[in-house]
Formats: C-alpha cells, structure tokens, sequence
C-alpha cells in the first residue's frame, strides 16, 4: 500500500476552529473528570460498581441516542446555537448531579448531560471540519488533540477536587463549560441556517451505506473494550481519588501524544487498513494482560496508562477514515458513527460492573479484549473502502482531487450499493 503525503500543519486554523477546539478541551474533561472519584462514589453512596458505572451508561447511551436529532436540530437552527444549546444544557445538568444526595439523582442528571454533550460533540466535528484552513487531515488532528488534552487534564482536576468532595469534579465541570460557553458566544461566528433541513431518519438511513456502517461497528467493537478499561477499571485498582487522577492523566497524556504524532506517522508508513488492524491487535492485548494480571497492581496500571498509545492511534486515523468513506454530509456521518460507536461505550461500564459481580473482576477485561479483536474482523470486510478512503486522502493532500469530485465520486458509489450493483 502507497504511503501517505505528510500531514498537513494542524495548528494553522482560523479563531473558529481555535475556539471551538477549546470548548472541546474542556467538554472531553468531563469524561475523565469523574473517573478518579468512582470508588468514593461507590463507598461514600453505598452503591455497587455496576451501580456506579451507570454514570457512564446514561451519559453516553443518551449521547448515542441524541445524536440521531443533532443534524435535525442545527439544520434549523444553524451549528453555533447547537452549540451553545449544548454547552448549555452540560452547564446546567453537571450543577445538578454535583447537587443531587443519591447515585440515582446523579445517573438522571448525567443523562440530561448526554444530551447536551450530542449536541456539542456531533456539531463541533463538523464546524472544525467545515472552517478548517490547515487541511482536513489537520483539523482532524487538532480535534483529536482536544480531546486528548482534555481527557488528560480531566482526570488530574477530577482527582484534586476529588480529594476535597465527590462533588467537587461535577462542579468543576459546570464552571469549566460556562466559560467555553462564554468563550464560544464571543469567538465563533454566527452561522448561516443551512439551506435543506435534515430529518431525524437522515442518520440510520446513512447507515445503509456500507462503509460508514463498517466503521461505525467497528467502532462499537472497539469502545467496548475503551470503556471497560475507563469504566471499571479504577476498581481493582484499589488507589486513592488523588492517586487515580495521576493515572488517568499519565494515560490521558499518551492519548494526545499519539492523536497528534503517532498516528500520522503510523498511517504514513502502513496507510489506513494496516494501521487500523496493528493499533487494534495491540489494544486487544493489552486489554488481555490487564484481565491476566488484574491482581497485580502494577501492571494494571501501566497496561491501562499505555492504553492511551492505542486509543489516540484509533481516534485519529478511525475519524478521518470515516469523513471521507461517509458519501452523506459530514454532520451526517458524525451523527451516525457518533450513534453507533457510543452504544458500545455506554453499556461497557455497566456490562462490565454486572459481570465482575457474578463471574470475578478478569472476566470483563476478557470480554473487552475478544470484542476489540472482533473489531478487526469487522473491518476487514471493508478492506477495499479503507483503501478507497487512502487514495482520496493522498490525493486531496497533494491537491490532485476536488472536494467537489470526491462527494460527487462517493455519492455515486454509493447509490449504486444501494440499489445493489456496488461490487
């Protein structure tokens, strides 16, 4: 396979992007923000892990869930005010958990924070991928960063104001999303309205198409096994809330590290497909050895902290694979893999709580890893799309092909897999 052109310099972005990559750094905080204070949750609320995992649960299962109306909801309303709606609603339901007496109240109002959380990931994507001056590649990049950046500063926050009250991370949350709220009002543009307004059956009808169906499970494969290790994990561990923070953000560190240098290096050496099925080998391994040696303190934590390699690795070359296979508008796309790919992370942590419960805390790691491997053989059915997506993006980056003639090119395919004459 052809190696990749370099990619192109991701910081070289207008103050749009730049702003909206910095309400991403602070709204990705929030997923590990709450990480290091899980076991004090479970102590300090008399709940279960599995009970407590729910936490994740009903933030990423209404995050899937919402996504289908994002591309509803900002094709009426155009993409800044679905993004201030969004940020809005984390503000106001992340107060509320950090107000809330019992581990149900705080599962309800993280719910509600999954809907705004819809409205501002699938939205954001689409804005930094529309205003980007520095190439797709690099927008990609830069929001990626964002959300390694944020994931590692999450967990360093959540475990300092983790160390004076569980409530602390909830309401450094809804203080750190009312200044990028502010920071997004002032900075970003208004928005045209767009022209045609897209239904609610716009992202499962884009599902048909088999590329993005393809990365989607893919996906859902692979969050499986992310989640398991960022939802249950913090339990064997058996640390303090100030020792967790230092982990998840050693973790959250190589998570950046890797979106930004190392999966660009990767894909330029082994392009899309070979990339994608080392990165996933790997990370099916290491979810292994941290269900092997799950007694061993140690090495659980190291295996989960050189996770993070792996999860950037995927995050980076899997989002750009998906914005150029997606022959639909890119909010679109977002919405759809957005909706498929986060099933699989919300019932993860709960999953995993509920069978450490029966069978002993190996068997979910177990399970993480054969649904990352399972993840590989779903991909490879669509060897010859990645391969497609890596001629498109050699070429845009040596400026060979015309934005224009490459939807024109995928839209075509795709009318024809539809109608079943796609080989």
């Amino acid at each position: 396979m052809s190696a990749h052109p370099s990619a192109p310099n991701p910081f070289k972005q207008p103050k749009a992007v730049w702003a909206v990559a910095f309400a991403c750094v602070i709204s990705f905080m929030g997923i590990g923000l709450v990480d290091p204070i899980l076991p004090s949750l479970s102590s300090q609320l008399h709940a279960t892990p599995s009970q407590v995992s729910l936490l994740f649960t009903s933030y990423l299962v209404v995050t899937a869930v919402a996504m289908l109306v994002t591309g509803f909801v900002s094709s009426r309303i155009g993409a800044k005010r679905t993004l201030v709606a969004g940020l809005v609603l984390i503000v106001l339901f992340s107060a509320a958990a950090g107000a809330s007496g019992s581990i149900d109240g705080i599962v309800g109002f993280r719910a509600g924070w999954g809907l705004g959380n819809a409205l501002f990931i699938a939205t954001s994507l689409a804005v930094i991928v529309g205003s980007a001056s520095g190439g797709f590649a690099g927008a990609i990049i830069l929001y990626e960063t964002a959300l390694g950046i944020g994931i590692a500063i999450g967990p360093l926050l959540g475990g300092e104001l983790g160390g004076i009250s569980w409530r602390g991370p909830f309401f450094g949350v809804s203080a750190l999303m009312a200044i990028a709220l502010i920071a997004t009002i002032v900075l970003v543009q208004p928005t045209p309205t767009p022209t045609r307004r897209a239904s609610i059956a716009d992202p499962i009808k884009a599902l048909r198409h088999r590329g993005l169906l393809t990365m989607g499970l893919t996906a859902l494969c692979y969050n499986w096994g992310f989640f398991t290790v960022l939802g249950y994990a913090p339990f064997p561990m058996d640390l303090g809330t100030h020792e967790l923070g230092y982990v998840f953000t050693g973790w959250g560190l190589l998570v950046a590290f890797f979106s930004v240098f190392g999966a660009p290096w990767l894909q330029a050496r082994l392009g899309i497909a070979r990339s994608l099925y080392l990165n996933l080998a790997l990370f099916a391994l290491d979810i292994l050895v941290i269900g092997l040696f799950t007694d061993s303190k140690t090495t659980l934590i190291v295996a989960v902290i050189v996770a993070g390699a792996f999860i950037g690795i995927n995050n980076t070359i899997t989002t750009q694979a998906v914005m150029t296979v997606a022959p639909v508008e890119r909010p679109v796309a977002s919405a759809s893999y957005g909706f498929v790919r986060f099933i699989g992370g919300g019932l993860a942590p709960y999953a995993a709580g509920k069978i450490a419960e029966h069978s002993g805390v190996h068997l979910p790691f177990y399970i993480g890893a054969a649904a990352v491997a399972l993840g590989i053989g779903v991909l490879a059915t669509g060897h010859s799309l990645l391969a497609e997506a890596e001629r498109v993006q050699a070429a845009e980056a040596a400026g060979h092909t015309p934005a224009e003639e490459r939807r024109e090119t995928l839209e075509k395919q795709a009318l024809a897999e539809e109608f079943g004459s796609a080989g």
